[in-house]
């Protein structure tokens, strides 16, 4: 059996419930002996097949001790992908045997849980401190003085940490490029937003005080405007109340520069870019008094859920709702919710979350289709795959569709340019909107031309990207990385007998080494190859008719998308848990753990009695108690 597994949540012996330890006890009766006939040969030691050591679990403690680690190996087996094609198989009397121990497993009452004083040492459950990714000061800015920065005036892009989201403490360093992107960032949009043209200031929004008079004889009146202006602005930016000291230090900055016979106007701008430029707007800080599991403060949680959702600032409703905390309460938190999907900035939900997710985060920026076999393509046309990869993520939420629809929909989002990419009539004049498909061909995440284009090499397609992509991002499932010393495809197949792609890959997944892995990608990517390499439809290959069929592991059958698209559907189960793990992930800013597994457990259960309507996910994930309570180090 060649399987890989990640070793997560998994439980210390102290840990281990009565009824653990007698699920253990019936492992060792009654599942041992199968590992050891049909396992043992390949998963054995820390060389072992896919990383995987069965010769560890020899002991009722080892194998109740190692969690969900066998999900992911029941998942394998029940979808007939292990043991791989060449192995003993397993009869159905031992699969039955093994299927009816891994679903009798205790169940453990974690939903209320966080980390405690004793296990942070295995847990990291903890979500430190970070600051505003890139995305989220772009966005902060723009809702705060009303002006959108332009890529080259941000931070550098940020990496990914915990599920692969960029919202990931640990992985936010903050460089010497960083604080001067700030400080320039601040005196660019400060200086735009409060120019000396009284009208022009006026129109930004940001004066809700003024002094009758701008001149230094109204000196007093205008010191009591400018301080309750930067209450104003503070609060919002630094999303909480802001203490009358703090307010005084801005203030001295004001008054320095009004000193120096500036006016006031002038004066003010100099604590504003100081607002922007402080910690408490460029780190999200969730500060306690005491060590331990506590409940975040109504503002905190405000500044979580507008991060979530728009990856941004609260507004002046949530900052009320905090104020007088009733922001705490179930209905008036759902309420919210809906009301902020709603908004227009909930497009940061395809932005920020969707193109993570879906490996488009730095779509555009790498290595592009060679101009020579794709002279079609252009940066508009790219701009184009790329606002509809963040439309249909986005709009699944907006309109509150079911999950289902990020696999297969009857629509597609385009304008003019990626209609006419797609074959689709569209008027020149129309602006982007959402587009109604006679077929099932396209619709959906996997048949978007962005992701196609990045599952593909420069000059050709690739069912294995293609098939990976597929998965590890909608499935859900782990792929290893090819064994050393295997040549590339093109180096495998000089000879040239072999003429188009199919038949090269019929030849590679001969191999044994290549088989297990190359059997579950390959037929999923050629359900899509009659895309080509930056998602055109497409009848030939290299002058051959294309041949979209493919046959899984689990004996089931398609050919090409759309009937593609049916068989993962039947899958929809795997595709959901991946999904909300996700966007878990993302919105708790940190690895998930055993911890949040009845969190996981409870989105599901709540979008099946909702028909997979995504908006109760996010619901469900803001009234989470991990989402409103953290762990705080216990200080000294």
């Amino acid at each position: 059996m060649l399987l890989t597994i990640g070793f997560a949540s998994t439980l210390s012996a102290e840990e281990l419930t009565p009824e653990l330890k007698a699920w253990g006890d019936r492992y060792t009766k009654d599942i041992l002996p199968v590992i050891k006939s049909r396992c043992i040969e390949c998963h054995d030691g820390a060389e072992s097949e896919g990383s995987l050591d069965l010769a560890k679990f020899t002991s009722s403690e080892s194998a109740a001790s190692a969690g969900d680690m066998w999900d992911r190996v029941a998942r394998r087996i029940r979808q007939n992908e292990m043991p791989p094609e060449g192995s003993p198989g397993l009869n159905d009397q031992q699969k039955g045997a093994f299927n009816h121990w891994l679903d009798s497993r205790p169940k453990q009452d974690l939903c209320n849980q966080l980390a405690s004083d004793e296990t942070q040492s295995w847990y990291r459950g903890h979500v430190m401190s970070r600051r505003l990714t890139r995305t989220e000061y772009r966005n902060s800015v723009r809702d705060l003085v009303g002006i959108e920065l332009s890529d080259s005036e941000l931070p550098p892009s940020d990496g990914a940490g915990g599920e692969g989201f960029d919202t990931v403490g640990d992985s936010l360093f903050t460089s010497p490029i960083h604080l001067e992107a700030y400080l320039m960032s601040a005196n660019r949009v400060i200086e735009a937003a409060l120019p000396d043209d009284v009208d022009v200031a006026k129109s930004s929004g940001l004066l809700p005080v003024l002094p009758k008079e701008l001149d230094p004889e109204s000196k007093l009146e205008a010191r009591e405007a400018a301080k309750q202006t930067l209450s104003k602005f503070a609060r919002r930016a630094w999303r909480r109340p802001v203490e009358d000291a703090e307010v005084e230090r801005l203030m001295t900055l004001y008054d320095a520069a009004y000193g120096r016979n500036a006016h006031y106007l002038a004066a003010l701008r100099q604590p504003m870019k100081a607002v922007l430029i402080s910690p408490h707007f460029l780190f999200v800080v969730e500060s306690e008094h005491a060590g331990g599991v506590q409940r975040i403060t109504p503002h905190q949680l405000a500044t979580r859920l507008s991060l979530l959702i728009w990856s941004s600032v609260p507004d002046e409703r949530l900052m009320q709702l905090a104020d007088n905390q009733s922001l705490y309460e179930e209905e008036v938190l759902r309420g919210e919710v809906r009301r902020m999907l709603a908004d227009p900035r909930s497009r940061a939900l395809g932005e920020n979350f969707g193109l993570q997710w879906l490996g488009l985060k730095e779509f555009g920026n790498g290595p592009r289709p060679d101009g020579e076999v794709f002279p079609e393509y252009n940066d508009q046309l790219m701009y184009g795959m790329r606002e509809e990869a963040i439309r249909t993520v986005a709009g699944v939420f907006q309109n509150d569709a079911p999950l289902t629809d990020l696999i297969d929909a009857d629509y597609i989002y385009a304008d003019p340019t990626l209609a006419r990419h797609y074959g689709i009539d569209l008027p020149e004049e129309a602006t982007w909107q959402q587009v109604k498909l006679d077929d099932r061909q396209r619709g959906g995440v996997l048949t978007m031309a962005s992701v196609l284009t990045t599952t593909s090499y420069p000059r050709r397609t690739s069912p294995v990207l293609r098939g990976r992509w597929i998965l590890e991002e909608v499935l859900g499932s782990r792929v290893p990385p090819p064994p050393p010393n295997v040549p590339a495809l093109e180096e495998e197949h000089e000879s040239g007998k072999a003429t188009t792609l199919r038949e090269r890959l019929e030849i590679h997944r001969k191999k044994a080494e290549c088989a297990s892995c190359h059997n579950r990608m390959d037929p999923l990517g050629f359900g899509l190859e009659n895309f080509d390499g930056i998602g055109r439809w497409r009848d030939l290959d290299n002058g051959q008719p294309i041949d979209s069929a493919g046959a899984l592991p689990s004996g089931d059958k398609f050919s090409g998308p759309a009937e593609l698209k049916v068989i993962l559907l039947k899958r929809s189960g795997d595709f959901q848990k991946h999904f909300v793990k996700k966007l878990l992930g993302f919105a708790l800013g940190r690895q998930l753990n055993k911890f949040d597994n009845c969190i996981v457990d409870q989105c599901l259960k709540r979008l099946r009695e909702n028909d997979l309507k995504s908006a109760v996910l996010i619901e469900e994930i803001a009234l989470s108690y991990p989402f409103q309570h953290r762990y705080f180090k216990s200080k000294p």
